[in-house]
């Protein structure tokens, strides 16, 4: 038999009571009715995405990856659609210093295979030279194929941390939607675990009940140190690095006051 423990079994203001199963099941149901609600509403607004009017762009800019210079074209690998991150980038930063938020976000999207199965091609894109990309992509190990987009003009180069669709049919090609904010938060699965915790992503921000843990600084576990201590500070780093080879402390982000 198990017993609740103490500072869960004494009620406080806000904090949810302990029930047995069938209450919470009762509980539960009504939840989902709010839930189903929730995903018929992303499902009336994702039909309203594929209706968007569409902006043609030029598909022959160059963009730069491993062999060099290519057409934006190429990188749809004769699909019909293609779906690109656009990872942001510091300067002359270490590995360590580039971008914790992105990160999070390209990690999660290491296999493209699914995307793929459906005509889908992905890709990341990002404003920093090829020399500095390509020793980090690999650091990373990092499998998606990856383009500096230095040179090129927006919607595929300028402003980075946007998710961008677009549409080939022969050779034009077409930009269908983008997002960027926590329109980005779809793909990062992470997000979605979270907040189905208890205690949520354990952000200020979020509405959590008085008595249980309250928020910290925004995405403060996007960075970690050697302890694996999630947090911002002189020897941390994005936390999937520590797994990386050669990862070790360090001294400084070393974003050497470049913020783009």
């Amino acid at each position: 038999m198990t017993t609740t423990p103490d500072h869960l079994a004494t009620p406080s203001p806000g904090r949810p009571p302990v029930v047995d199963l069938a209450t919470w099941r009762a509980a539960r149901d009504e939840l989902l009715l709010q839930e189903k609600a929730h995903t018929r509403a992303g499902d009336a607004i994702a039909a309203a995405r594929r209706r968007l009017p569409m902006v043609e762009i030029d598909g022959t800019v160059d963009v730069v990856g491993p062999g060099g210079p290519v057409p934006f074209l190429d990188l749809f690998e004769g699909r019909d659609e293609l779906v690109v991150y656009q990872h942001m980038w510091h300067d002359g930063a270490p590995h360590q210093g580039q971008c914790e938020g992105c990160t999070m976000t390209a990690w999660q999207l290491k296999d493209a295979v699914y995307l793929h199965a459906r005509g889908v091609s992905f890709a990341i894109l990002t404003t920093g030279p090829w020399e500095e990309v390509e020793p980090f992509v690999a650091f990373m190990g990092y499998a998606q194929p990856w383009f500096s987009v230095r040179d090129a003009p927006a919607p595929i180069g300028g402003d980075m941390g946007w998710f961008r669709v677009f549409l080939r049919v022969g050779d034009r090609v077409f930009l269908t939607y983008e997002t960027t904010g926590r329109g980005t938060e779809g793909p990062d699965g992470s997000f979605a675990l979270l907040d189905m915790t208890p205690y949520g992503r354990g952000e200020a921000w979020q509405d959590v009940p008085d008595g249980w843990p309250q928020g910290r600084e925004a995405c403060w576990y996007w960075r970690s140190d050697a302890a694996g201590q999630a947090g911002w500070g002189p020897t941390s780093r994005p936390a999937p690095q520590w797994t990386r080879p050669g990862a070790g402390p360090v001294e400084t982000l070393g974003r050497h006051g470049h913020h783009h």
